[in-house]
């Protein structure tokens, strides 16, 4: 609330909120203040009351990357280990009272403490789908329901309870586990006679092993459907990390809500496991990525996963293999020799657009950073590029330092390996100096990609003074394509920078495709500018309901007026420029239902 237009921050009452979530801040807090390595606090966080977001990005990186990050959230394991811990206990308890064992038989309530325990810990745990899932299975499974019917059952139910479940990789990952488990469980299982501790033991192990086993293999597909990669190193890694996280850490860190201590030595433990991973990390070809891949390559590769892990012969197995081929390399469409494709990203109040040739990949701008935690290349630059089995940048052009044009560079650096770096950065800069050989931008610089010609227009070298503001320094980009085909990449040049070009370029300007100047700002896209260009589609890269008022009415009206074709990231998404020069936005060639046509969608002229 503001008074008097000071703002006046005030904390919650103490009985604010939720029960359940207030218990589950109770613990976080304690976590977080209790136990001193803030990586380690993160993870047992996650463990104890599902706080994902404690975890540092660079932390899930590492568990993405090792094929671990399905730990370090509430997973059905943590819940039926919980539920099981909780039967093991309740039985012996029921059997002291004989009123009890006549009311209800112990083995009955010790199944059914175990789900209402299980049901508590999902509850402090967040709800997820996992969790859920679990959950509803432990239920079906105490009514001694069959265990196909019980999954069915189970996925069922939290459909009912939250239909955009069906939305998350989590709710497809967690049920496929354990229908691929159901499924690939031979006639009579590892069970059987089993004579002896020894015989036991190695029973066990052969489980254990053949769980991980298929769950790494079954997994492996449709962790390239949703994420384009899968971790090569998981198999080891979960063969560590499963046990030591599953039967000790999380027991100690739900333990030392009741015993603070306890908490100590699950940090030491998480630590340990953090180096042993960063280890597995850095082993090369640790993980394998690939292009996203139509509806029948999703199809034909699930159809083979699932042939590796039947009950069959291995002669039928080994059909699974070559199934798998349109996931793990699908085909790449590229650009012919002098044709050019051009990607506007949707990464909201921000520029990042991808320049493709044959065989080589621009990237203009990196995109804003939204916060300490998260930027556009981790949220959409960086899958985008993976999607489009892009292994590398030929060349990173970060036309001004604004936050909202570099701000997830050091990301995008980090993710992917970058051959060149062009910008108008000041000298000192964070991202300068460093690995990757930079260059400064200026008016006349150009070279030729697979028959397509790049030049730079601005800024001119008089142009780098210590006064001047970081817009008036935009690397100024033009693309063109041997059929002529023309692309002007103008950053957040303003009107004096527009006059001057006009001036020393004219018409020589003119292009097909614009990416309006600094997003519609109404002190650029003069009328001059944009008579020279005269492009028949501007391209606005903008937040939606942009606090900046990006773009400007007045700036909307003078393309309308020119009859000038405005596509917004705000109304259409990602905005494609193809080979052939047919263009297309993402949310009118996948439309959901929660796209709206509020704005309008793109704005033509009269």
């Amino acid at each position: 609330m503001r008074a008097g237009g000071i703002a006046v921050n005030r904390l919650l009452a103490d009985a604010a909120g939720h029960t359940v979530d207030r218990a589950r801040q109770a613990v976080r807090d304690a976590i977080l203040l209790t136990v001193a390595d803030a990586r380690a606090a993160g993870v047992l966080a996650a463990l104890a009351v599902g706080d994902q977001a404690a975890i540092g990005r660079d932390d899930w990186d590492l568990f993405r990357h090792t094929g671990v990050a399905h730990l370090m959230s509430i997973s059905g394991l943590h819940v039926t280990l919980f539920a099981w811990l909780a039967a093991l206990l309740i039985g012996p308890l029921w059997r002291l009272s004989p009123r009890l064992m006549l009311a209800l038989p112990t083995p009955s309530a010790a199944r059914w403490g175990g789900v209402r325990a299980a049901a508590g810990y999902a509850l402090l745990a967040g709800w997820g789908v996992p969790a859920q899932r679990t959950l509803w299975m432990l239920a079906t499974v105490a009514l001694r329901w069959p265990a196909t019917l019980l999954l069915l059952a189970a996925a069922c139910l939290v459909t009912l309870l939250d239909p955009w479940a069906l939305l998350q990789p989590g709710f497809w990952l967690s049920f496929a586990a354990v229908a691929m488990l159901m499924l690939s469980e031979p006639a009579g299982g590892w069970q059987g006679a089993v004579v002896g501790l020894g015989r036991q033991l190695v029973q066990a192990l052969k489980g254990a092993l053949r769980t991980q086993l298929v769950a790494s293999v079954g997994l492996a597909p449709l962790s390239l459907v949703f994420f384009q990669q899968v971790s090569l190193v998981g198999f080891i890694a979960n063969l560590l990390a499963i046990p030591l996280v599953t039967l000790v850490i999380v027991p100690l860190a739900l333990a030392g809500i009741l015993w603070q201590p306890l908490w100590a030595l699950a940090s030491a433990l998480v630590q340990a496991l953090l180096a042993v991973l960063q280890g597995l990390a850095g082993w090369p070809f640790g993980v394998w990525t690939a292009a996203a891949v139509p509806a029948w390559g999703m199809a034909v590769g699930l159809l083979g996963g699932a042939l590796l892990l039947m009950p069959l012969p291995w002669r039928l197995r080994l059909l699974g293999l070559p199934l798998l081929l349109p996931l793990l390399a699908p085909p790449l469409a590229r650009p012919a020799a002098g044709e050019v494709e051009v990607v506007a990203a949707d990464i909201g109040q921000g520029t990042a657009v991808l320049v493709r040739t044959r065989d080589h990949l621009l990237v203009y701008d990196a995109g804003p950073r939204y916060s300490t935690d998260t930027d556009a290349a981790q949220r959409a630059l960086t899958p985008l590029l993976r999607s489009r089995g892009e292994g590398r940048i030929d060349r990173l052009m970060l036309s001004h330092r604004d936050i909202d044009h570099v701000g997830s560079a050091a990301s995008l650096l980090d993710e992917l390996p970058v051959a060149a770096l062009a910008t108008s950065l000041p000298a000192g800069q964070s991202l300068l100096p460093g690995k990757v050989p930079h260059r400064r931008c200026a008016d006349g610089q150009a070279w030729d990609w697979d028959g397509v010609h790049f030049e730079l227009l601005r800024p001119q070298p008089a142009d780098y003074l210590p006064s001047a503001r970081p817009n008036t320094l935009s690397c100024v980009l033009r693309v063109e394509g041997a059929a002529g085909r023309r692309l002007l990449l103008a950053g957040d040049i303003e009107a004096a920078q527009e006059a001057a070009l006009v001036k020393r370029l004219g018409r020589g300007l003119r292009s097909q495709v614009l990416l309006v100047p600094h997003h519609g700002r109404k002190t650029s896209s003069s009328e001059a500018i944009l008579e020279a260009v005269a492009p028949r589609t501007a391209v606005v890269q903008a937040g939606y309901r942009s606090r900046f008022g990006h773009p400007a009415p007045e700036v909307v009206g003078r393309y309308r007026a020119l009859g000038v074709e405005l596509q917004r990231s705000d109304a259409c998404g990602a905005w494609l420029w193809d080979a052939q020069g047919g263009a297309q936005s993402q949310r009118e060639s996948a439309r959901r239902y929660w796209h709206h046509r509020a704005i309008g969608g793109p704005v033509r002229g009269p």
